[in-house]
């Protein structure tokens, strides 16, 4: 492989209902960034049916340029036609860097491509840079349950891919004066040279956790104790409106459902504030909610590493510190705080 023919870094653009993912759009953003510090352009991929008209919603984002597959065979994802428009746009345009949202769709396409074109991926990116000189990718993420981070580098292969988590990276503030260049791409591609066909698509209506939306978030861990002493995390929460968030260890010792983690194994979050209760501050945890407004940490041990990533740390028992705090939200229900408005 001559890497020197491989230039240009590229976000694949996921829609759902309609519209660019936002995670497309936090990617773009941090690819703008790489592609600016190579001097090379920015691209997106975006395949499916009807879709042409969304290639220009993210040149305001950062995109120069937009690779379109828009053809029937498209209306579902499916990782064989998808993987074979991404194959066939890589081989004819070599870019050196592609990024995917970390969703059940990007981690599919992305290793499926990955495999085919025997190339690195990183999985799980929580921090992207390039080096301007060589254009290697360095994709960092959580090591060894957390205990490290790992930077990624993939030397001897192109395009060097990663998949990064929604809310990891920030979009840019769209600029409604740039413009870019749609280019419409085809691919020699029947139905019955797919082997899976899209019978049914069931959505399931059920009251979901929306950690990732949520303006406050009390999150609890391993200090809390039991699952007894996490209810007062429920409590808590309950009295400010605030949602229920968890540690991984809290989650593992099964006093909480997996759908409240946040971290590397759970949820990426960015509320206005973060409440951090008996949690010990592994990197683990600390990728999933270091980018909240404020944090609040409460941890009786005073090296605990959360007091290194909060504003403000209160060293002390979360049960007798917790409960002051629930008297004084009591006693002034209304008042208006800088980052997360009634709590």
């Amino acid at each position: 492989m001559n890497i020197e023919e491989y230039c240009g870094i590229w976000v694949y653009l996921e829609v759902n209902d309609g519209k660019i993912a936002p995670v497309s759009l936090e990617l773009l953003g941090a690819g703008r960034q790489m592609a600016d510090k190579r001097g090379v352009p920015l691209a997106g991929l975006l395949i499916g049916e009807k879709v042409k008209e969304l290639a220009k919603t993210v040149f305001p984002y950062g995109a120069d340029q937009v690779y379109v597959y828009d053809d029937p065979i498209f209306h579902d994802y499916r990782t064989e036609s998808y993987m074979r428009a991404v194959i066939e746009c890589v081989n004819k345009h070599k870019p050196e860097i592609i990024l995917y949202g970390a969703t059940s769709t990007g981690k599919d396409l992305a290793s499926a491509v990955a495999t085919d074109l025997e190339t690195g991926l990183t999985a799980d990116t929580t921090m992207l840079d390039v080096n301007a000189e060589t254009g290697l990718l360095e994709a960092s993420r959580p090591a060894f349950g957390g205990n490290i981070m790992a930077t990624i580098l993939c030397k001897k292969h192109r395009p060097q891919m990663a998949t990064v988590r929604p809310k990891v990276m920030k979009a840019l503030e769209p600029n409604a004066d740039r413009t870019g260049e749609v280019i419409e791409e085809t691919i020699t591609l029947r139905e019955e040279d797919i082997r899976t066909k899209v019978l049914k698509i069931v959505r399931e209506t059920k009251e979901k956790v929306r950690l990732d939306e949520a303006d406050v978030i009390v999150a609890g861990g391993k200090g809390m104790g039991s699952k007894e002493g996490f209810a007062l995390i429920h409590r808590f929460a309950e009295k400010i409106g605030a949602t229920v968030g968890a540690s991984r260890d809290a989650v593992e010792a099964g006093w909480i459902d997996h759908e409240h983690q946040v971290g590397q194994t759970g949820v990426t979050v960015t509320p206005k504030v973060y409440f951090a209760i008996g949690i010990s501050g592994a990197i683990q945890h600390l990728v999933g909610m270091r980018n909240s407004g404020l944090i609040i940490a409460i941890n009786k041990d005073p090296n605990a590493l959360i007091f290194q990533s909060c504003h403000y740390g209160i060293v002390g028992d979360a049960f007798e510190i917790v409960p002051i705090l629930m008297e004084a939200f009591q006693k002034e229900p209304d008042k208006e705080v800088q980052y997360g408005g009634k709590v």
